[in-house]
């Protein structure tokens, strides 16, 4: 099957960043770990931890910058607006502390940015462990990377804000007992924004989880060759409307759930799905997996806006449940 020129830059862009982003989180580990240094350019400041540095921000504006290192801290954001950032895109890797029990970053304040960095091996008692946990407010994420980990984002709901995630990788996250959890999963925000970003070797549940009314995920590679027990790839379980495209999906033989790639409304018919435009993708199961799919599931009750997408053997384009 050969993909059409925009769908096969695209898969390109996005298997490319996420190399990359591996490649520098890996150069890290392989450097001494250096001293922690994290400062406020703003202020002026130098701080001895993360913390310190959103402290000193306060209601203000302001960037908490990483120095390469690895960072065995957690820090929560309960006002102002945030940017934090890797001084070396992927050489700031926050590893395996969780505040309150949730995430490497707990954001509660006006609005949070966060670029460049490496978020690994969260867990926590209540198996929803993430490198970020978003809980009001706007939320930029780009070129960072969420791995070996319950979740990569878990949000709560927050009706007036946008989440964006642009090349970005999300790779060995979710699980199934005791949650499930997932790659990404956002609640109920006005909008959810995904772009050039990739989806990869999920460990249970699913790679993205929207219970937003309104969403984009275009442009981005969703790899579940080496996954584990998963289930949907993109689950908008309350519906949605939006536009899913330009994305490359292939699916893997270890499945939770194999019946669809894309599910909509299979939970609750709180938002409108009416005109969901799932268009220019491309999807396929994997090779030697000799099973049937569908690449859309539906329970909605709407019409969507299918168009042309380009689909392999074995997978049914569309079923209304």
């Amino acid at each position: 099957m050969r993909l059409s020129g925009n769908i096969e830059q695209a898969h390109r862009q996005a298997t490319f960043i996420a190399r990359t982003l591996i490649a520098l989180s890996v150069a890290a580990f392989a450097a001494p770990v250096m001293a922690q240094g994290v400062s406020v350019p703003e202020l002026g400041r130098r701080f001895a931890s993360v913390q310190q540095a959103v402290d000193a921000i306060g209601a203000n504006e302001g960037t908490v910058l990483l120095a390469p290192g690895i960072y065995r801290e957690c820090a929560v954001q309960t006002e102002g607006v945030v940017h934090f950032e890797s001084a070396e895109p992927g050489r700031a890797i926050f590893d395996g502390v969780a505040c309150e029990d949730k995430a490497a970053l707990v954001l509660r304040g006006g609005g949070a940015s966060v670029v460049g960095i490496v978020f690994q091996n969260m867990a926590v008692p209540d198996l929803n462990g993430a490198g970020i946990r978003l809980e009001q407010g706007n939320l930029m994420v780009s070129q960072s990377l969420f791995r070996n980990s319950e979740q990569g984002i878990l949000t709560g709901p927050d009706e007036g804000s946008t989440i964006r995630i642009d090349r970005s990788t999300f790779s060995g996250l979710g699980r199934n007992d005791g949650g499930p959890s997932h790659s990404l999963y956002v609640g109920d925000y006005a909008q959810v924004i995904v772009t050039r970003s990739r989806f990869e070797r999920g460990t249970g549940g699913h790679y993205v989880k929207s219970r937003s009314p309104h969403i984009l995920i275009s442009d981005c590679s969703f790899d579940d060759t080496l996954g584990r027990e998963t289930n949907y790839m993109i689950d908008l379980p309350a519906g949605a409307t939006g536009e899913i495209r330009g994305n490359f999906f292939v699916q893997g033989a270890n499945k939770e759930n194999y019946s669809a790639f894309i599910a909509v409304a299979a939970e609750a018919q709180d938002n409108s799905s009416a005109g969901l435009s799932i268009r220019d993708n491309v999807a396929r199961i994997g090779d030697g997996i000799d099973r049937s799919s569908v690449f859309v599931a539906n329970w909605s009750g709407q019409r969507l806006a299918l168009g042309a997408n380009q689909l392999g053997p074995r997978l049914n384009a569309y079923e209304a449940r």
